[in-house]
């Protein structure tokens, strides 16, 4: 048996009919942009992340940097990112003009070290993305605690984290501002790229609005310089649909780690994700550490496993970002996990034959 990375079709069946009737619906009204659907869904999705205010755009990277230059972030400032993630949480800096300054992470949850983030604050530090890295919140407590002890804004970098919570609060508003990608594989896809900005502050609800829509107040009074970053009204069509979803859909994935991890427990050479016992994980991604993993995912594939490397090159050592010096063996964890981690397949409606069959490939391929 073959068992891909991602299979959409389950979820597609669920949604079909309502999709076809809200795409309908907007054909015949023609509010392709900005439309009554994608207002609906930014009401929506902010109050599903327990904030006030969404605002839609056509990714998740423009939401992270539409939401840095909603917080005036430019040349001369600098904002700590985690060294382990999708090149994205960096370039959103580096399109604002500032310095990304990466730090390292911890060995077990993956995400971003809080006390080298604290290390790594001087005068110019602005702002902190800490990423939720594969579904699970970072420590926003101790992230938060020396935020505000320095002035520093929190970013959430959640695209990877619909749903997920952290002491009871939804990711999203642990922060000054969150940032969601929708894009087609995340946990809450849309049919192509879009995005979402949410927040509980008023000031970076406005200004976003205005960055998103070339700065524009009235429909040609342009406030500030802004940009050209809207959200489909027929994405919204999709993501409405599959928002109603989500939570049971999250706990599908949710079982599914369970099951690999029954199956994994024990298993010498591999290494899965702690979960910590105040946050929740939406699996997103269900990563594993192996030895030899090149090797392995050979096997594996040869086998008829997808499988993936979600990231094997920190952005510290990636050439985009050599200009910062940065040198092999700077950040000790990240690379080490770079060097291992290898995602399997996840996806909502796996079934128990497929998890066994990914398993037994792993470990005929170790």
């Amino acid at each position: 048996m073959s068992v891909p990375f991602i299979d959409f079709k389950e979820q597609h069946r669920l949604i079909q009919n309502e999709v076809d009737t809200g795409f309908k619906k907007v054909f015949e009204k023609g509010d392709y942009i900005l439309g009554e659907q994608a207002v609906i869904f930014e009401g929506a999705f902010a109050k599903y992340c327990d904030c006030a205010y969404g605002v839609g755009v056509n990714s998740g990277t423009d939401a992270l940097y539409l939401a840095l230059c909603a917080l005036d972030i430019g040349p001369g400032d600098e904002v700590i990112v985690p060294t382990f993630t999708f090149i994205a949480t960096a370039l959103c800096v580096s399109f604002c003009g500032a310095q990304a300054v990466f730090v390292d992470v911890e060995p077990d949850t993956y995400n971003i070290d809080p006390q080298a983030f604290a290390r790594a604050i001087t005068k110019k530090t602005k702002a902190v993305i800490p990423v939720h890295i594969y579904g699970q919140p970072a420590n926003m407590n101790e992230i938060s605690a020396i935020a505000r002890k320095h002035d520093i804004k929190v970013v959430e970098d959640a695209a990877q984290a619909h749903g997920s919570r952290y002491q009871g609060k939804r990711a999203g508003s642990l922060g000054d501002v969150a940032c969601f990608s929708f894009y087609p594989t995340k946990s809450l896809g849309a049919c192509g790229d879009a995005g979402m900005i949410v927040t509980n502050d008023k000031a970076i609800y406005q200004k976003a609005l205005m960055l998103r829509d070339y700065g524009r107040k009235g429909r040609y009074e342009h406030k500030i310089k802004g940009h050209n970053s809207r959200l489909d009204t027929l994405q919204a069509v999709v993501l409405n649909a599959k928002l109603k979803h989500l939570d049971a859909w999250n706990t599908l994935r949710a079982q599914n780690a369970v099951y690999y991890n029954e199956l994994l427990k024990g298993v010498k050479g591999v290494v899965t994700s702690v979960v910590k016992s105040d946050r929740t994980h939406v699996y997103q991604t269900y990563a594993v550490r192996v030895a030899n993993r090149d090797k392995v995912m050979e096997g594996m594939k040869a086998k008829g496993i997808s499988v993936l490397i979600h990231y094997p090159i920190p952005l510290h050592l990636q050439e985009a970002y050599q200009e910062l010096g940065y040198q092999k063996g700077a950040f000790p964890f990240a690379e080490a996990v770079a060097d291992e981690i290898m995602s399997l397949p996840m996806f909502p409606h796996m079934s128990r034959e497929q998890i066994e069959t990914v398993v037994r490939a792993l470990k005929e391929s170790l």
